[in-house]
């Protein structure tokens, strides 16, 4: 984007507030002054300024959280998408089913943004929340997503050609991501083993709009000892209700 009506306050606050988003009610004044390069002086403004605006809060240790300000422009910014209150209507009866938990997902550069999920109950949380990004390579949601590009797209997004592990199990290397996004793309779905979360697993298939468009995916996950007798069961709820999403023709992002 062009800097010439760049406004460096703005980028200033953007970048205290990505940290704090990052690790919550772990960093005071002095850290944030310290990772943004902030003088101590200039970063109590910004921060008392963040406060009265909501934008942040600070805790009784001295420590500060994002503020109510920025659930309500989250909310706002995913009440945008009707296809996140189609999945909330057409996911939950799928985890019912298969008791296990189903994620929505978007693809933006070479991240997967999580816009919705489903939780089952369980003494197991995924880390993934809406609004989280992770590498799309290593996840069942992004290599579906990924397998609809062609290899000019890919290596855009993928410039270097070496890919950040999470796992033992990901895919490191770009020539062997694209060699996995021709059979995804063959099979119309995509499997995480324990490449994004050791002891996890997941299947994915696309939503698509009317035209074939590939918008979004949807996502199973769950903890690696029941994937031999849970994938196939996966596997069939997921790509029905993809099929479901993509059947409304409002859904486009």
């Amino acid at each position: 984007m062009e800097k010439k009506y760049w406004v460096p306050a703005l980028d200033k606050a953007n970048a205290v507030l990505r940290l704090i988003a990052d690790q919550p009610g772990k960093l005071r004044l002095i850290d944030l002054s310290k990772e943004t390069g902030i003088h101590k002086s200039s970063m109590f403004s910004l921060l008392h300024t963040m406060e009265s605006l909501h934008w942040a809060v600070s805790e009784k240790d001295g420590t500060y959280s994002l503020g109510s300000a920025m659930a309500s422009f989250g909310n706002a910014f995913f009440k945008k998408f009707s296809l996140i209150d189609q999945f909330a209507k057409e996911a939950r009866p799928v985890v019912e089913r298969i008791r296990l938990t189903v994620q929505l997902g978007k693809l933006e550069g070479d991240q997967v943004l999580y816009l919705a999920k489903e939780e089952a109950v369980s003494p197991i949380r995924l880390v993934s929340e809406p609004g989280m990004r992770i590498p799309a390579h290593a996840t069942a949601l992004g290599k579906v997503m990924l397998s609809e590009l062609d290899v000019v797209e890919l290596n855009e997004r993928f410039p270097t050609g070496m890919l950040t592990p999470l796992t033992p199990n990901t895919i490191s290397d770009r020539g062997l991501l694209w060699a996995s996004l021709q059979e995804i793309k063959r099979q119309k779905f995509a499997y995480d083993l324990q490449e994004s979360i050791l002891g996890f697993c997941c299947v994915a298939s696309p939503v698509r709009d009317e035209t074939g468009r590939v918008i979004a995916a949807v996502s199973c996950s769950m903890p690696s000892h029941m994937w031999e007798e849970k994938r196939e069961d996966a596997l069939r709820e997921i790509r029905q209700l993809a099929d479901k999403l993509s059947l409304n023709p409002e859904n486009g992002l």
